[in-house]
């Protein structure tokens, strides 16, 4: 099991300064909001302060005294705290709130368009579920950090520090002992939460491994009973239990013993100022009230403490989440458009490749001195074994790819003086796995063109095969078929694929396996079609079934490297090469099932 990518990451021992300035830039495109939302939680926090010294003041000077008129004015001081705390604490919530959907909704924003504008070969190298973390739990994470983590540091900061004034305006003296014990209980706090989070993650990790090994388990459970698999998998699965069980156990046995510990500390605090302060009392230095308020502030104290050490230890997961978030971010592009790039509504004209060279990785070439001259209109046909790099070839047509050496033109122009959209734009590709969207299959088709008139999207599925299967449904072009097209079967799929691509009406084709998941009748049918569409049109067809590519201009067998053999059908038959002996082998099999629609005009000798 692929334990590079999962979304239980490890994460540094140590935050990253440089990581937490960007994260609180994320903020700058919303100061008055970021304004709001800073007031609103100071506010809070002096109202928290605030009431408890009321409290103090209603004991020294109103009850103890029975001073009616001073409890009277008191508790309108009382009333008007209320509706201030409540106009604070509405704007503190709402701005943290409004401020975290703003910043994940700029954060996935970016991120998307960052995708729309990469190269293929960031996505060659990049696993399709790390990039959905980026856009889903990791921008959540970055989101709650900026707004609800910085805002709980924020007030428990701001809690304490208050506090602490109010407490120093009561007695110096006893606000000593509390400067003294605060840092202690951060301290604790923090390490305990540091040590309860680490355990979590073995836990949440471990339960990731878990379940893959699970599905893998039970989806391939024919496999493991084949080849007696049961017993090393239940020695593999009692291994990552056991594992987590003893995180598991761990996390409990810390959080139960952190409570205890900081209400032990807190309880010796509170003991500590009521000695004190009693003893303050009888020497006339403090009163009833003001113990009273010293005994509820250290109480106060003790929540925004525990949501501080909380925030800071889960702060090394969110900066974690940030890193990889700004990752994509700084992601740039293999292939930029040079700032003096043309654009061009058509791509007509020949295509040439003059001493190209090209490598996925380095020491690994796909091509060497690769040569080739598509002359406008031609039908060029690529055939040959898995990885020979037919694929690279129309790849590196449509500049999805440049070439490391060497250079590309079309009508004599290169193409890297060229924009890629307007390259892109001027080619139709059908792939060998067709990709549908959500939606209708009206919406499908109508993706090549959006301006198509309905007329012309119904020429577009006639052409390719579709138009009968899609009016057979019981809603008919209205059909939903449902996320990448799973209503349908393969083939309808590629059908429709296909009919996206005709919509387009490019001025280049290519079609990659396009008709490897369709049956023969369809296949005749399309290319019936296709031989319309193509006509006058630049085209590069890949083929597995080498009798979709007879009346090809020219055949390319592309080996090891480079071009083997080209020519045409005949040619290539007659010259009893890599193309004889691979058409050789299909017919002959073709022929045992007894489906040779095509052969008849070329018969070919059982044996080389």
């Amino acid at each position: 099991m692929d334990q590079t990518f999962h979304e239980e990451e490890e994460f540094a021992s140590s935050l990253s300064r440089h990581t937490l300035l960007r994260l609180l830039k994320l903020n700058f495109p919303h100061r008055l909001l970021l304004a709001i939302y800073i007031g609103g939680i100071i506010g809070v926090a002096v109202m928290d302060s605030y009431y408890t010294y009321l409290s103090k003041r209603l004991i020294d000077e109103a009850i103890l005294p029975g001073d009616m008129a001073m409890l009277n004015r008191l508790m309108i001081h009382y009333g008007l705290s209320a509706v201030g705390m409540s106009v604070t604490v509405f704007g503190f919530i709402y701005g943290a709130g409004l401020l975290g959907e703003l910043i994940r909704y700029d954060l996935c924003r970016r991120m998307f368009a960052k995708l729309q504008s990469l190269s293929l070969t960031y996505f060659d190298r990049t696993p399709v579920g790390w990039l959905m973390a980026r856009l889903t739990s990791d921008s959540r994470r970055v989101s709650e950090l900026v707004s609800w983590g910085f805002l709980e540091m924020l007030w428990g900061s701001a809690n304490i520090l208050i506090a602490l004034g109010f407490m120093a305006a009561i007695s110096w003296k006893l606000a000593l002992i509390m400067f003294a014990i605060v840092p202690i209980l951060l301290f604790l706090a923090i390490r305990f939460q540091q040590s309860i989070l680490r355990e979590h993650r073995i836990v949440r990790r471990t339960n990731s491994q878990i379940t893959g090994e699970f599905n893998e388990s039970i989806t391939g459970i024919r496999v493991v009973k084949s080849l007696v698999r049961e017993k090393p998998n239940f020695v593999r699965f009692r291994r990552l239990s056991t594992e987590m069980f003893v995180a598991g156990y761990g996390a409990a046995w810390l959080s139960s013993l952190f409570l205890p510990s900081v209400q032990l500390l807190t309880s010796f605090a509170v003991g500590a100022i009521i000695w004190f302060g009693g003893w303050q009392f009888t020497l006339g230095d403090i009163t009833i009230g003001g113990v009273q308020a010293f005994v509820s502030y250290i109480t106060f104290m003790l929540f925004p403490i525990q949501e501080m050490s909380r925030v800071f230890a889960e702060m090394q997961q969110a900066v974690a989440s940030g890193e990889r978030v700004f990752s994509l971010l700084d992601a740039e592009p293999d292939i930029v458009d040079a700032p003096d790039a043309e654009t061009l509504p058509h791509m007509r004209g020949d295509i040439e490749f003059e001493r190209v060279h090209f490598a996925y990785e380095e020491g690994k070439p796909v091509f060497a001195n690769l040569n080739l001259y598509v002359r406008q209109g031609e039908m060029i046909a690529l055939v040959g074994p898995t990885g020979a790099g037919k694929s690279t070839l129309v790849n590196l047509v449509a500049r999805f790819y440049e070439p490391v050496e060497g250079v590309i033109r079309i009508n004599g122009r290169d193409l890297k003086a060229l924009t890629q959209t307007s390259i892109q734009s001027c080619i139709g590709m059908v792939l060998q796995v067709p990709h549908l969207f959500a939606g209708s299959i009206l919406d499908n088709i109508r993706y090549g063109r959006l301006e198509a008139s309905e007329a012309e999207i119904l020429q577009a599925s006639r052409l390719s095969g579709a138009h009968e299967f899609i009016q057979a449904l019981p809603d008919g072009y209205d059909s939903q078929v449902g996320e990448e097209g799973v209503t349908l079967s393969v083939g309808q799929r590629q059908l429709i694929s296909i009919a996206r691509a005709i919509l387009a009406d490019p001025d280049i084709f290519i079609m990659d396996e396009a008709t490897s998941s369709v049956d023969t009748m369809t296949e005749a049918l399309i290319q019936k079609g296709m031989a319309e569409i193509l006509q006058d049109r630049t085209s590069f067809v890949i083929a597995h079934r080498l009798s979709t590519i007879r009346q090809a201009d020219r055949i390319l067998v592309i080996r090891q490297g480079g071009i083997a053999e080209m020519g045409t059908h005949s040619e290539l038959i007659q010259a009893q090469g890599y193309y004889y002996d691979l058409y050789s082998r299909q017919f002959r099999e073709e022929k045992a099932r007894n489906i040779d629609p095509f052969h008849a005009q070329y018969p070919v000798p059982a044996t080389h």
